[in-house]
């Protein structure tokens, strides 16, 4: 989608340049129906101003957006890491911003963007998003366009992702190869993909293994935070004082978790076993060691930039670009959380 100047602007209403920035700038000196021509027009047109510096021979800002849900988070800052990194490598500088899991605010960020003509565009998309169309208005001007982690599946563009629905799988396999039956699933919300995903994966591993399916068992995160973990760990244990492990979607979850069994004294794994998804550098730490999911983090930074490299170099050549997903490996790694069932 070829965008708009002021110049092909002026020129359709036969007015000049600068009245056409002043009108859109909403001077007093500009009559209200020249500024509605204008404005209606740059609508029209889909006129944004470029409030960012371009190289006027090369077209390139040598900038790329991020934005993420979360950046003071274990992931999200290690994929920050990776892409900043991987950026500075190849002399792009990165506008980093946090969603804090709203989808109004990602939308008003990618606008942002957009605006700030940057080279290209990085996104993990929120919990809360259910609808695509600011995605869809990056792809229409042709912006280089990558999704990490939580992706809009529909969406027509790259993608660097795990396989949710194995690694939650393997996750719960591991539980029931440990002797652990009745598991519980704190789940991610409802809209994010990989929240769904994993979900899934738990319940292929009980169909699997011939254990039925107890929605009972499956308790619903809003936020994903340390203190859910804790309500819900006291609430499966009041529900169900029998069960035997639980596949927390997050290891910040998980801990909450932990912490709550060593408050009041459930012996793990003894008692119940638990296991995260991520692989926190606190899990390391804790008392007893906690069981999860690698997800490579830092991996998917560096795999998601040089994915974008690969289509701005594409886009700057004038080249056709095919959008493709890549999938990265995860593994179950065993600690004590989880050790086998006497």
């Amino acid at each position: 989608m070829k965008e708009a100047t002021l110049k092909e602007i002026a020129e359709k209403l036969g007015i000049s340049i600068t009245t056409v920035s002043k009108a859109l700038k909403d001077y007093p000196d500009v009559s209200l129906k020249t500024k509605d021509a204008v404005i209606s027009l740059a609508k029209k047109l889909n006129y944004s101003p470029n409030s960012f510096a371009v190289n006027l021979r090369t077209k390139e800002s040598k900038t790329i957006g991020l934005i993420i849900p979360e950046i003071v988070h274990h992931f999200f800052s290690n994929v920050i890491n990776g892409i900043v990194a991987e950026a500075e490598k190849n002399g792009y500088l990165v506008i980093i911003l946090q969603s804090n899991e709203s989808l109004e605010l990602e939308k008003k960020q990618v606008a942002l963007l957009i605006n700030k003509r940057v080279d290209g565009i990085i996104i993990s998309l929120s919990n809360e998003s259910n609808d695509d169309s600011h995605l869809k208005e990056i792809i229409a001007r042709k912006i280089p366009f990558v999704q990490f982690d939580k992706i809009a599946k529909l969406i027509h563009s790259s993608k660097v992702v795990i396989n949710d629905q194995i690694a939650a799988r393997n996750a719960v396999q591991h539980l029931i190869d440990n002797g652990y039956r009745k598991i519980a699933h704190i789940r991610g919300p409802l809209n994010p993909q990989n929240a769904i995903d994993r979900f899934i994966g738990y319940k292929k591993a009980l169909e699997i293994n011939n254990i039925p399916f107890d929605a009972s068992l499956v308790y619903t995160c809003e936020k994903v935070t340390f203190q859910e973990g804790i309500d819900f760990a006291k609430q499966i244990m009041t529900d169900h004082p029998d069960v035997e492990g639980i596949f927390a979607i997050t290891d910040l979850v998980a801990v909450g978790v932990l912490s709550y069994f060593n408050d009041i004294g459930i012996k793990i794994p003894e008692q119940v076993a638990v296991i995260g998804f991520s692989n926190w550098f606190m899990s390391q730490v804790l008392t007893p060691k906690l069981s999860t999911v690698d997800q490579p983090s830092h991996e998917m930074g560096v795999t998601s930039f040089k994915l974008l490299l690969e289509e701005m170099n594409c886009h700057k050549k004038e080249i056709p670009f095919t959008p493709r997903t890549i999938e990265l490996e995860t593994k179950v790694i065993a600690r004590e959380s989880t050790f086998k069932k006497k």
